[in-house]
């Protein structure tokens, strides 16, 4: 006899007979003996999910210093210190340890997803034990407990049913189907998915109505709870794109400081005479005008900008890259229910033997209407309609109330449709009930997929209403309702209808009555199993949100695929796909279709499909992994614990944030506040405004900077004065990269920017028509700065002037190349360009102001060495800039042109 402990060595336990779950796992129906279940804890150990191994907190801190680009900014702090200016190293310092509290707290934000996975475990569960009826702790079950559950329990470990009573589960942390899974206790095919294994009871599922009894066959680590935990622990946490390039443009530019700098001392020193402390005060110089110490602080502050402007579009970020790495996303991969839906189910369709009618109104609120052939239609008129509007009314335990939220469901979803329906048709659900009192009832139960409930008039007898899956009504029937009196039933006919309602996505029941003798009071199967007329058909869809459809169609335009992976059933999938614009004719694969295929053959299925459906966690995972594989950049979005290590996985993780689980929320770098697809697409929008403004950050900065040291490496090359001294280029970079730099970062979205295609992933920073860039500009800001210097020279003035006129050249040019700057796919030459936003008027009014302290105060004038400007220098230095705008804005026209062609 096999042992409690070991597993499941031929068929899975969904496909066997509860009495050979019985013998294997060495129990009985009565449960264990208290000795034997102690045995078995201490081999199986305790029904809870284990902790991982974590670093501890000094290491996780250590390693947020391991960076290039800290290297870089913690050598820019020395060089500062070294000359002297604290304050700056200061802020340099501030910016390195901001960097680094950051990614420690960030980092413990997996390890947080394993905590809210194992909270969903119930604190206590009832088992049988010798027969007795037992309350112990749920960490306590074992392999081969005998398990009650009851509506309103989470179940505490995976149950193989034995008994089962209209039992409902709600799985949706599991499979992501919105409606509760009915429960059996025969056994299914090994091969079903797990969303069809109608013989289960999954730990962490809650039970939604009814009564169970279960065996446990799995505790702990080896639920598919813990699977996924397990998942979740070994799931590679991906840079994103931003890190990525940042990572390689610090790299690059660090090596390219360090070679260009080295060259310049051995030249000045070996080759120009100068002395050993001259030659390094010159590196000193190159070294601070080259290094973008500004670059990362204005980057950080700039994706803060991002979380708050996304943050008024209910997309709360929990992960600052995570604000960019939006922007260049290629794919999304949704869940459908209650993102692309609205997670309320509604009755769409009625099939009655006079026809079919379509049902208006969204979710659960009951507006709306009965339409024809487009055309509305009086349902008071349609006699056999209100039938079977009435009984679908009858035969039902639902109710909906009105919430400060909206329409609230009281009951299982699809029979608060047809509350709904009853509402729409005009009936007053109270008075209904109370004039057709139910006396008794068959509930439903998953074996024999129908309800039954008794009725009595107060006035003409009783009659018995039937509501359950179309085959089973349908076999019950001998007759159908017609217009005109019953008839011989048509079940093939019927039969069709239902299928075709089912292949439109719709989940079906068949509703059927019986008369009933006026003295009945008690309701049993053999009065329902034959001889019944059948009323029609009724067919329910979780319905699209409209504001979905609209998003779906942004996206496409921007060149963004989406692609619905969802745990729900193909047909149901395939219409929804196509009702929202996913695409008139989806592709799809299903959860056995990707188990078929091999890595290679899934990224070539996964380029062609946009509907997967019957997915399960590992499909989600291996989805994500192969799109990543074929070069693009993800974002999923999820709700459930079955979404989690897919959310880990993906570039960016969504969480739903109103009906999402902690699990998922943990593992995503973004929650949605209002669980709406449409805000994933304006969060989009604002990521694409982000890396724009990094990108206007950057292309600002490096010429500014390539101009400054190009300077220095011209008057060296030359055996030239210095136009501008290291403390001088201190105090250019200090100023200008916090009060015109970070101006930037609120710089709103431009035009097209949801009209173009996302950036191709590792497209690196600094690309050929950015370094184009900022080698033109920076020729043109050496230029101005040598012309201003040598005719400054020529008319006699102290070197001292020369240079105070240099350094106030250079931030007029910044100034002005800030303007050309701001678009970066149009023109400054507008009415909105040369106006600017508040952000960049207050950076020129600031700069403005301390220049002509730098210029004109005694006390930096002694610090700095500068000396006050007349006013024909001021406008030459005025000139410079507005001279550079010009020819910006020229170059920019005519590689616009070029590029067009």
């Amino acid at each position: 006899m096999q042992d409690a402990a070991t597993p499941q060595e031929d068929r899975p336990w969904h496909a066997l007979e509860p009495a050979e779950v019985i013998r294997r796992l060495d129990t009985t129906p009565d449960g264990l003996a208290d000795i034997e279940a102690e045995e078995r804890l201490a081999r199986s150990g305790p029904n809870r999910l284990p902790a991982t191994a974590r670093r501890g907190p000094l290491m996780r801190l250590l390693l947020q210093f391991h960076n290039l680009l800290i290297y870089v900014l913690l050598a820019a702090a020395l060089v500062t210190l070294l000359l002297d200016h604290l304050s700056d190293a200061a802020v340099i310092l501030a910016v390195v340890i901001l960097n680094a509290i950051i990614g420690f707290v960030q980092e413990g934000r997996a390890e947080k997803a394993l905590d809210a996975i194992r909270g969903m475990i119930d604190p206590h569960a009832t088992v049988l034990r010798d027969g007795r009826r037992l309350t112990l702790p749920a960490e306590q079950i074992v392999p081969g407990d005998v398990v009650l559950v009851e509506a309103g329990d989470r179940v505490p470990a995976d149950l193989r049913l034995i008994r089962a009573h209209g039992l409902k589960i709600d799985e949706a942390v599991l499979t992501g189907e919105s409606v509760a899974a009915d429960k059996a206790i025969l056994p299914v095919d090994d091969s079903v998915a797990l969303g069809d294994r109608h013989s289960m009871a999954y730990s962490g599922t809650f039970v939604a109505a009814g009564q169970g009894t279960g065996v446990a066959v799995a505790t702990g680590k080896d639920t598919e709870l813990g699977h996924i935990s397990t998942l979740i622990g070994t799931v590679e946490v991906l840079k994103t794109p931003l890190i990525q390039q940042m990572d390689g443009f610090a790299r690059h530019m660090t090596y390219a400081i360090l070679a260009v700098s080295a060259a310049a001392f051995l030249f000045a020193f070996y080759l120009q005479s100068y002395s050993a402390d001259d030659a390094f005060m010159i590196v000193v110089g190159l070294a601070v005008s080259a290094i973008p110490e500004g670059l990362p602080a204005i980057m950080t502050i700039t994706l803060a900008i991002g979380v708050q402007r996304m943050a008024t579009r209910n997309a709360i970020i929990r992960r600052l890259p995570a604000v960019e790495t939006l922007g260049s996303v290629s794919v999304i991969c949704t869940d459908k229910t209650g993102t692309l839906t609205r997670n309320e189910m509604m009755a769409q369709a009625v099939v009655t033997a006079g026809g079919e009618c379509e049902v208006t109104g969204a979710g659960y609120g009951p507006v709306g209407s009965f339409r024809t052939m487009g055309s509305e239609i009086d349902h008071q008129r349609h006699p056999l309609l209100m039938e079977l509007v009435r009984a679908a009314l009858l035969c039902n335990d639902a109710d909906i109330r009105q919430t400060s939220e909206g329409w609230r469901a009281e009951g299982d979803p699809m029979e608060a449709a047809l509350v709904v329906l009853a509402a729409k048709a005009g009936l007053d659900t109270a008075l209904i009930r109370k004039q057709l009192p139910r006396t008794d009832e068959i509930p439903f139960d998953a074996q024999h997929r129908f309800m039954a409930t008794l009725h009595h008039s107060h006035e003409d007898g009783g009659f018995i209403l039937i509501k359950g899956a179309p085959e089973d009504v349908i076999a019950m029937c001998a007759h159908e309702r017609q217009a005109d009196g019953d008839r011989r039933l048509n079940a093939a006919a019927w039969h069709s209808a239902s299928e075709e309602l089912a292949a439109r996505g719709n989940r079906v029941l068949a509703f059927a009555m019986k008369p009933a003798r006026a003295e009945q009071r008690n309701l049993n199967f053999v009065d329902v199993d034959s001889n019944a007329t059948l009323l029609g058909l009724v067919g329910f869809i979780d319905p699209p949100r409209a504001e979905a459809m609209h998003a779906i169609s942004s996206c496409h335009k921007a060149g963004i695929r989406v692609a619905m992976i969802t745990g729900d059933h193909a047909a149901t999938a395939r219409e929804i796909a196509r009702q929202i614009g996913l695409s008139d004719d989806p592709r799809l694969l299903t959860g056995t279709d990707i188990d078929r295929l091999d890595e290679e053959g899934l990224i070539a299925a996964a380029r062609d499909s946009s509907v997967f459906a019957r997915t399960t966690p590992e499909h989600k995972l291996r989805l994500v992994s192969a799109l990543q594989a074929d070069g693009h950049i993800v974002a999923m979005t999820g709700d459930g614990v079955n979404d989690a290590p897919a959310l880990t996985r993906a570039d960016v993780g969504v969480a739903m944030g109103q009906k999402g689980s902690e699990a998922a929320k943990e593992s995503a770098g973004m929650v949605l506040a209002d669980d709406n697809f449409a805000s994933i697409v304006a969060a989009v929008r604002e990521g694409r405004t982000v890396y724009d403004n990094l990108m206007k950050v950057i292309s600002w900065t490096l010429p500014t900077n390539g101009g400054e040291a190009l300077t220095i490496l011209g008057a060296l090359a030359l055996g030239l004065t210095l136009p501008i001294t290291p403390i001088q280029i201190l105090w250019v970079n200090m100023v200008t990269a916090v009060a015109l730099g970070l101006a930037l970062a609120f710089e709103p979205t431009e035009d097209g920017t949801m009209r173009r295609p996302p950036r191709r992933k590792g497209q690196p920073i600094l690309t050929g028509e950015l370094l184009w860039r900022v080698l033109f500009v920076s020729i043109l800001f050496v230029a101005g700065a040598f012309g201003l210097f040598f005719w400054a020279e020529s008319r006699g003035l102290p070197v001292e002037q020369s240079r105070t006129i240099v350094v106030n050249a250079i931030v007029a040019m910044e100034a002005f190349y800030l303007f050309s700057v701001r678009y970066t796919h149009g023109t400054a030459f507008t009415a909105r360009g040369f106006l600017g936003t508040p952000a960049v008027l207050i950076g020129i009014a600031t700069v403005a102001v301390a220049q002509a302290a730098f210029t004109y105060l005694p006390f930096l004038q002694n610090v700095f060495d500068t000396r006050p400007l007349s006013p024909l220098d001021g406008a030459a230095v005025i000139g410079v800039g507005i001279a550079l705008l010009i020819a910006a804005e020229i170059e920019k026209r005519v590689r616009f042109a070029v590029t067009r062609r």
